[in-house]
């Protein structure tokens, strides 16, 4: 018997920028021109149903204006075209377009077409470069940083994709005026999110200028945007394959993704989201991590966003309670939940460790509370 010792030392630079402005459709052409993509003169825009026509195909026409080859693949918008099948719908399409290794794909949307995007770029061809051009205030705090990519099963959320780090981020504040106010308020509770995890004066600034938020104020918009990415970046930088840290990402995520799904989607990301972050607050506060008016505070300031924070009754409690064995922190066939510490940090349990085991039980009532 023998042994080969394959020796495979890596340094990648997964560097990359955010550039948050308006209107960056001519932006994104000339950083084209001047190689963001490299040599790569064949560009795949994936895009949804909603965004072909306000966005995708006038960035498509600049591109081909431009001098460059470049496709369009559109999906239907919704969480629900987050899939295997959607994947492999635009993989097939692009083959028969006869793209291969030497193109690049460009992501126009919100977060669903990121993640699915994003996918496909790590595994087509093995790996080809993406650019995301996001245009929802969910895609800029949710996707914007930390390369996290996946799609959707009927069992489990996100729990099948890959790190994948983009060429460039875009993120198109005026798209934000374009949004349907449901899908706004959906945004922000990502952002009311990062936050609660990561900053208690942007919590107060969201408590003070939500209106100018929501009104579209230039100072109140971009401050929102650069802190949800300053707070991802503090986070990613310290974790990116989510060891630990990374995990505080997933605040209220553990019931808000099982809500999400056990709604068959009916309920948006963020809406599914608001719950659950009123269901970890209200945890939070019965284990004495933060005070009852903190977490009244959190619950208070979702709602002033438009947001829900109980549980719709067309939601069978106990099927919820099944579905929270899905997340991808379960450890052991054991829940655990990422827990506020105050407001604007996360308790960490022990060194490097930030989620906490939770009995069964206690989300039970929880969620029976909701």
């Amino acid at each position: 018997m023998s042994i080969f010792n394959v020796e495979l030392k890596k340094v990648v630079d997964d560097t990359y920028d955010i550039e948050i402005g308006y209107n960056l459709s001519d932006t994104l052409v000339s950083d084209l021109e001047n190689g963001l993509a490299g040599k790569i003169k064949k560009f795949a825009v994936i895009t949804d149903t909603n965004v072909r026509d306000p966005y995708a195909l006038p960035i498509c026409e600049k591109i081909k204006h431009a001098g460059y080859s470049v496709d369009l693949f559109v999906f239907p918008a919704g969480e629900k075209s987050k899939s295997r099948e959607t994947k492999a719908k635009i993989e097939d399409a692009m083959l028969k377009k006869g793209y291969r290794r030497d193109c690049c794909i460009i992501a126009v949307g919100g977060g669903v077409v990121t993640d699915l995007s994003g996918f496909i770029a790590g595994t087509y061809g093995r790996g080809v470069p993406f650019i995301n051009y996001a245009t929802t205030l969910l895609a800029a705090a949710d996707a914007s940083v930390g390369g996290k990519t996946a799609i959707d099963t009927p069992l489990a959320t996100n729990t099948i994709g890959l790190f994948n780090q983009p060429q460039k981020v875009y993120i198109d504040i005026a798209a934000w005026k374009t949004l349907p106010q449901r899908q706004m308020a959906s945004g922000m509770a990502e952002t009311i999110k990062h936050a609660c995890l990561g900053s208690e004066d942007m919590f107060e600034f969201i408590e003070e200028n939500l209106d100018d938020i929501y009104s579209f104020k230039k100072f109140a918009c971009e401050y929102i945007a650069e802190n949800n990415c300053r707070i991802k970046y503090n986070v990613v930088m310290k974790d990116e394959r989510e060891a630990g840290l990374r995990e505080t990402l997933n605040l209220g995520h553990t019931v808000g993704r099982a809500i999400e799904t056990v709604s068959d989607y009916k309920l948006l990301h963020g809406e599914a989201l608001s719950i659950g972050m009123a269901a970890q607050a209200l945890m939070s506060a019965r284990l004495g991590y933060m005070s009852e008016e903190q977490a009244e505070r959190v619950i208070k300031l979702y709602e002033r966003a438009g947001l829900p924070t109980r549980i719709p009754d067309y939601i069978d409690r106990e099927e919820l309670v099944k579905k929270l064995y899905t997340d991808k922190k379960v450890r052991d066939g054991k829940l655990r939940f990422v827990l506020q510490k105050g407001i604007g940090a996360t308790v960490e349990f022990a060194p490097g460790v930030y989620a906490k085991p939770i009995e069964e039980s206690l989300a039970r009532e929880i969620i029976m509370e909701l």
